[in-house]
């Protein structure tokens, strides 16, 4: 049987994960676009954005026909579900890759991100918290076999940067805002679920591999020593306040992807904030996330 496709468009990424019939990994890459630059001011995605975004996409159709890949399915998410041009990226998105991305509810991609995140974890370490803190939002998923409450907010590292940090460094005032606006998200959280029910917090993207990385030491990204590392509060609030002590140019030499130095300490002071409030000690860090969970569903 022929290889699967699946393509995951987001506020601050393209990404791509290639599997065979099986489900086993043939190639996984991704590129920084951001999809999502100023939605969250003007509401609407920018011509140079979608054309950034359109470009990784046709680079991406020529490796699935490289591959051989007739089973695709792409999805498109925060950036474009508060976009009032959402249907001129989806037609340009469409020309670029051959098939029309979906549009997926904040619901639908906390369910596939927790069923990609517990992929091979042992069912004595249920019940899961998955984390899913992505450019324009994070979803929060509660459950065992399967999602029993979910929720997303609007709160991801691209949406708070261009919110709150607009000084570089941002300022002690602009943090604490951002901070703020983080609090008053996560008391939804509270309203749908007891994450005092998890026995393990998982946390997926962007902003928690790099914490990873950084907090490994790693002088190259090595997605082997990120999955299934750990990062305490402790460790994300040390890293997040070198972070947001540093200009950009500084934290584009902390990181091993620079090109996330400029949303970085937005997702830090996120995932900081997340974990002291709704007091998660420590969190299992995974690169198996909605790509994973996409990949399956068309297999």
């Amino acid at each position: 049987m022929s290889a699967v496709a699946a393509i995951d468009i987001g506020t601050n990424s393209v990404r791509l994960l290639l599997t065979d019939s099986e489900g086993n990994e043939l190639e996984r890459l991704m590129r920084m676009t951001r999809l999502g630059q100023g939605v969250d001011v003007t509401g609407e995605l920018a011509p140079e954005a979608i054309a950034r975004t359109t470009q990784v996409l046709a680079e991406y159709s020529t490796r699935i026909r490289a591959l051989g890949a007739t089973r695709i399915r792409a999805v498109a998410t925060s950036a474009a579900r508060d976009a009032r041009n959402g249907a001129d990226f989806f037609d340009a998105a469409e020309r670029a890759l051959g098939v029309r991305p979906e549009l997926l509810s904040g619901d639908a991609e906390a369910r596939l991100s927790f069923s990609g995140a517990t992929l091979g974890l042992a069912r004595d370490d249920a019940p899961f918290l998955v984390v899913d803190l992505g450019g324009g939002s994070t979803e929060f998923v509660l459950g065992t076999n399967q999602p029993e409450a979910a929720i997303s907010l609007q709160m991801g590292c691209v949406r708070m940067s261009e919110r709150h940090l607009r000084s570089d460094p941002p300022t002690s005032a602009e943090l604490t805002a951002c901070q703020s606006d983080v609090r008053r998200g996560l008391a939804r959280v509270r309203e749908v679920m007891d994450v005092t029910k998890a026995r393990t917090v998982i946390g997926l993207a962007g902003t928690v591999t790099a914490l990873s990385a950084m907090q490994l030491g790693l002088a190259h990204y090595d997605a082997t020593r990120t999955h299934h590392s750990r990062l305490t509060a402790e460790q994300v609030a040390n890293l997040c306040a070198r972070l947001a002590r540093a200009t950009v140019s500084e934290r584009r030499l902390l990181l091993v992807e620079p090109a996330r130095a400029e949303v970085i300490v937005g997702g830090a002071v996120v995932l900081a904030t997340l974990m002291s409030e709704l007091e998660l000690s420590e969190l299992l860090v995974s690169e198996r996330d909605i790509l994973d969970g996409l990949a399956g569903s068309v297999r």
